[in-house]
């Protein structure tokens, strides 16, 4: 089972994707400062 998990705050949304059955983070990663440059960051495993 996947699980994605998302924490929506003033000014920033971070997330992360869990393979619950491998007990693994599968990604995650932040949005913050929307609108600007080198606002977003996405690590994947795998």
């Amino acid at each position: 089972m996947k699980i994605l998990v998302i924490n929506a705050g003033s000014s920033s949304l971070k997330y992360q994707l869990f393979d619950m059955d491998r007990k693994e983070v599968i990604a995650k990663g932040i949005c913050e400062r929307i609108g600007i440059d080198g606002s977003i960051r996405h690590t994947g495993n795998g």
